[in-house]
Parts: structure tokens; C-alpha cells; sequence
């Protein structure tokens, strides 16, 4: 029995060897911060240091108390002069406490509705939002939530959203900026001839991968738990997330997936595809020297400006063999991807906000003589193609309470519902699936004025029920707020329960919000987000036309070989 108490005590001390370490380590570092940073860091009682492996970080609190903001952190080196269209370097560690009190730069881009204005390149920063609550270092930590800004690759920035509502759910949420654009997503045979992996164009999503590799190893420091990282995003966020689901440069460095209005593009143009759009860019700016040198001396010189006034350019991603090596949607037909837990969705009228932004609020509202022109358009095949006719036939414009509304319905059944369907199809044999349709007629609408026809839920509404977009603390931009009413409030509950489960435990159930079934294939129930309280719904597919969609376009489900059918009952 000695013997046994002795090896007990002994390893007890062996136990406590370690943390007596890491404790005396903390207490040294932080007799630094004092020393080099005594009339900032006094302030110690705010609980807003935070001594990570890659600095020392001084944040601040929210006009609350309540949660603590590091801004503007870099994850990057800039990425300027001759790093211009290079994989990102990882931002050197320094011991000097930094400010993290304010946002950094965001990546350039133009004005427009959904971003601000700015030539800044040095733009590689993340925030980082985290209860003010005690926690052990030992302990397992938060559940962590990375967000990946919208914008259509080209235009956003990490500081429009309020991560408030999630925080308060006892998570830690982390928002980034990165590369956009053309200095985003620029393919060049001559950048695929410099580059030593022999690819070019998907620099925003090494980037965004940069991003998680930071939070994989810092964010331990800040509460968060880093094998429980969430990516999630909307729009070209949503399709930033499924590049990194499918991205073999991911593995491990996240844990569960959430896109909501993401799956609109799921065949990516080839790198030689990508690198034709880049020549054409090229010649447009005026770098179409005959060396390959000269090319990229060329391209390194130019002002942004004059990058960004290449408006004919579309930021895409390619399969570059290195990033992606195949297409989204092969990948997760294939189970060749990171099998993690996806929550995926659309909403039920997407395509309104662009009708209203390519028709009505240009004067053009359309109209029956303009109905063919306008679906041409929206399906990107010529005026003369045979598919207007039947999709006409389909969507018959007389029907609807007027063209535009016609032109909506088609467009969002089209690019968004069908899509987001069919990669449930996809993925539900490989992962837990859970499919959702945002489905609030009356969502305010904060980024467009009024137009002559109702947006209801529209794409992009469902963030604010996600996320503030302005707040007393001053984030985000200056949208004129109409404020949730008490139902669409506890809508916008129900929601951030089901995403801060679903970031805890890989299922959006168990925070006392009416159930939500997993997806399958054979069994397609979905949730339906109306307010006040979410439903099923089951008849998504023919309220949105899928069987037509899908047959005009040619898509096919590969055969259920990944099913896990022990995994069915929910």
C-alpha cells in the first residue's frame, strides 16, 4: 500500500510539474507586458490581455462588460509590392503587446452597399470576440466560430458584424478579412510559372486558411476550445466554406461547417480557364509584355486603383491542383473531402435583392417584352438558347404579381434553392447533414432602398438574425437599422441556438428549440425559419421546381455508396 501512495504522490507531482511551469511562464510574461507597456496595461481588472503564442494582445470590452474585443490582429505579413499575388506569410510573432483595440485595414475593393471603399493592400487582419468570463487554460475551452465575410469575392470586410448574439451563447467568434478581387483571385501563366506548387488564382482562400492555422494555434489563449472550430459563411462566404470543406491544405484545422447561400457554384473553372480570364485581365491593364518577368513586373507595379477598375474581371476560384484539386461538387459526390458535420441552406427568395439591383433600381424594371431577355440573363445562356422557352413555360411571367417577381422566383430556384438541394443530396451519405430554408416574407430589408415589389426573404436577410450589423458598441456599417419585431426576435433566438449547438456538439438540437431531423437523401425534411418558431418542411424540392432544374441542367446523384445507415434515426 506504501508503494502504491508513493507512486500516487509521485505521479500527482509529476502531474503538477507542468502546470507549475505554465503558471510561473504566464507570471513572467506577464511581468514583461508590465514592464514594457505599464501605463496601457494597468487596466488588467477589464480581463482584455491575452498572452497567446503569437504576441501579446491588449483588446478592450464592449460598451457591456460583457464580452471582450481583440481587433484588428494580424494573422498575415502584408501581402504588398513584390508579395502581390503570393501564398501569405504567416504574421511574424513579436513579444511587444499589441493594440488590439481597433479594426485593421480591409482588402481593397469599391464602394458599394455591402462594403466600404479602400486601396489599402496591407489587409490581413482578424478580430477575435470572447465572453468575459473566467476559464482555465486546462480546460478544454469555447467552442470557436470563424466567419467568412460575403460580397461575391470582391467586395466586404470582417468588421460589419456584431458577433454579440453569438458570444453570449458562450462562444468565442473570430471574423477575418482577406484578399479580394483580382489581387484576390488573379490566375496568370505567368504567376503559375513563378509559383513553386504551380498554381495561381485562389490566393483569398490561402488566406482564409492562413486564417484558421492562426486560430488553431492561438486560440486557446483567447477561451477557445481549437478542436472545435466551426468555419461558416454567407454568399461567396458560404462558397468560401465549401472550398475549404473541400480543400485537402484543411485537414484538421476545423471541425463542423455551416453555409448558408453558398452552394451556387458548385463546378469550378479549370486553372487553365482561370488563367485565359487573367491574360485578359492583364492585357486590359495594359501588361501584356512578351516575358514572363515583364508580365509580373508589370502587374506588381500597378496602383489599385487601376486593378480595380477592371470591372469586366470575376473572382472565382479554380482547381489548381493545389487549393482544389477537383470541383466542389465532384468532391462531395466522392466523400473526397473533410468529413465534418455541414449545416447548409438558401432562403426562400434570394434572387430579389438582385433583381432589384440589376433591374429596378436601374430603371429597368421588366417587363413582358424584356421577361426572355431577362431570364437569358439570369441563367447566363444567349437570348436565342432553346432553355428560355422552357424555363417561360415554367416560370409563365403572368402568373406572378409582376415580371420581376417572376424573374426572382426563377433565379433563386435556379442558383440558389436547387443548388443548396442537390449538395445536401451530395453530402448527407458522408457527413450528418442538416438542410434549412430561411423563410421570413417580412425581413427587413438593410442594404437596398424599397423597390416596387416586395423583397421578402431575400439574400443576405437571414444575417441580422445572426449577427447585428450595427450596434452602441460602433460595429459595423452605417445601414439604416430597421429594428427584428418581438417575432422575428424570437426567431432570431431559435437561430443562434441552432448555430452555437451545432458549433458545440455537431448537431443544432438540444438548446430547447423545436427539433430539427437530419437530412437524407430518401428522407428530405428540411427546417423552415419562419418566425416566431421553426417548422418542417418537406416539400422544398417542388415548391422550387428541383426535378426541372436539375434535369436542365444534367445534374445526377452518384450512387449512395457512403451511407451510414446506422446513423438514420436522428
Amino acid at each position: 500500500m506504501f508503494t502504491t501512495r508513493l507512486a500516487s504522490v509521485q505521479q500527482s507531482q509529476e502531474f503538477a510539474r507542468p502546470r507549475l511551469r505554465r503558471a510561473l511562464c504566464r507570471a513572467l510574461l506577464l511581468g514583461i507586458v508590465f514592464a514594457l507597456a505599464a501605463p496601457v496595461e494597468r487596466s488588467l481588472a477589464n480581463s482584455a490581455l491575452v498572452v497567446a503564442p503569437d504576441g501579446i494582445f491588449q483588446g478592450k470590452l464592449d460598451t457591456t462588460g460583457t464580452i471582450r474585443q481583440f481587433l484588428g490582429i494580424r494573422y498575415a505579413e502584408p501581402v504588398t509590392l513584390n508579395q502581390r499575388w503570393k501564398p501569405p506569410q504567416p504574421a511574424a510573432r513579436s513579444i511587444v503587446p499589441q493594440d488590439a483595440t481597433r479594426f485593421g485595414n480591409h482588402c481593397p475593393q469599391a464602394f458599394s452597399p455591402f462594403g466600404n471603399a479602400t486601396l489599402t493592400e496591407d489587409c490581413l487582419f482578424l478580430n477575435v470576440y470572447t465572453p468575459n468570463k473566467g476559464f482555465d487554460h486546462d480546460l478544454d475551452g469555447r467552442p470557436v466560430m470563424v466567419w467568412i465575410h460575403g460580397g461575391a469575392l470582391a467586395v466586404g470586410e470582417s468588421n460589419e458584424f456584431d458577433a454579440t448574439r453569438l458570444v453570449q451563447r458562450d462562444t468565442v467568434v473570430v471574423t477575418i478579412n482577406y484578399r479580394l478581387g483580382a489581387l484576390g483571385f488573379l490566375a496568370h501563366p505567368a504567376l503559375t510559372a513563378e509559383s513553386p506548387d504551380h498554381a495561381s488564382g485562389n490566393y483569398g482562400f490561402l488566406d482564409q486558411q492562413t486564417a484558421l492555422k492562426w486560430v488553431r494555434k492561438n486560440i486557446r489563449a483567447f477561451g477557445g476550445n481549437p478542436e472545435k472550430v466551426t468555419v461558416f459563411g454567407e454568399s461567396a462566404g458560404g462558397l468560401s466554406t465549401f472550398v475549404n470543406l473541400v480543400s485537402p491544405l484543411t485537414r484538421g484545422l476545423f471541425h463542423r461547417a455551416i453555409v448558408e447561400s453558398g452552394a451556387y457554384m458548385q463546378t469550378q473553372p479549370t486553372l487553365a480557364q482561370a488563367e485565359a480570364a487573367g491574360v485578359s485581365f492583364a492585357n486590359a491593364v495594359g501588361c501584356n509584355q512578351p516575358k514572363a518577368a515583364d508580365v509580373l513586373t508589370c502587374l506588381r507595379a500597378l496602383n489599385v486603383s487601376t486593378i480595380l477598375g477592371v470591372t469586366s474581371f470575376n473572382p472565382a476560384p479554380n482547381v489548381d491542383g493545389k487549393v482544389l484539386t477537383q470541383s466542389i461538387g465532384t468532391a462531395l459526390g466522392s466523400g473526397q473531402f473533410n468529413r465534418v458535420p455541414l449545416m447548409n441552406g438558401s432562403n426562400h427568395d434570394e434572387w430579389n435583392l438582385f433583381v432589384a439591383l440589376d433591374f429596378d433600381l436601374t430603371g429597368h424594371a421588366v417587363t413582358n417584352a424584356t421577361y426572355p431577355t431577362a431570364i437569358a440573363a439570369t441563367i447566363a445562356v444567349p437570348p436565342t438558347s432553346p432553355a428560355v422557352a422552357l424555363v417561360q413555360a415554367q416560370y409563365p411571367g403572368g402568373s406572378f404579381p409582376s415580371f420581376d417577381q417572376a424573374v426572382g422566383a426563377l433565379g433563386t430556384d435556379a442558383i440558389f434553392a436547387c443548388t443548396a438541394r442537390f449538395a445536401d443530396e451530395l453530402a448527407s451519405p458522408f457527413v450528418p447533414t442538416f438542410a434549412y430554408e430561411f423563410n421570413d416574407e417580412n425581413a427587413p430589408q438593410n442594404f437596398l432602398p424599397a423597390v416596387s415589389f416586395p423583397y421578402g426573404a431575400a439574400h443576405a436577410a437571414e444575417i441580422q438574425y445572426i449577427f447585428a450589423f450595427a450596434s452602441p458598441s460602433g460595429l459595423g456599417l452605417n445601414f439604416p437599422q430597421t429594428p427584428l419585431n418581438a417575432n422575428q426576435r424570437q426567431l432570431s433566438d431559435r437561430m443562434v441556438g441552432y448555430w452555437t449547438e451545432f458549433a458545440e456538439s455537431g448537431n443544432p438540437n438540444g438548446n430547447g428549440s423545436p427539433h430539427w431531423p437530419r437530412f437524407h437523401r430518401d428522407r428530405q425534411v428540411m427546417q423552415s425559419f419562419v418566425p416566431p418558431t421553426p417548422v418542417t418542411e418537406t416539400n422544398f424540392a417542388t415548391a422550387h421546381k428541383c426535378a426541372f432544374w436539375d434535369q436542365l441542367t444534367g445534374r445526377t446523384l452518384p450512387p449512395d455508396t457512403g451511407h451510414d445507415h446506422s446513423a438514420d434515426n436522428d
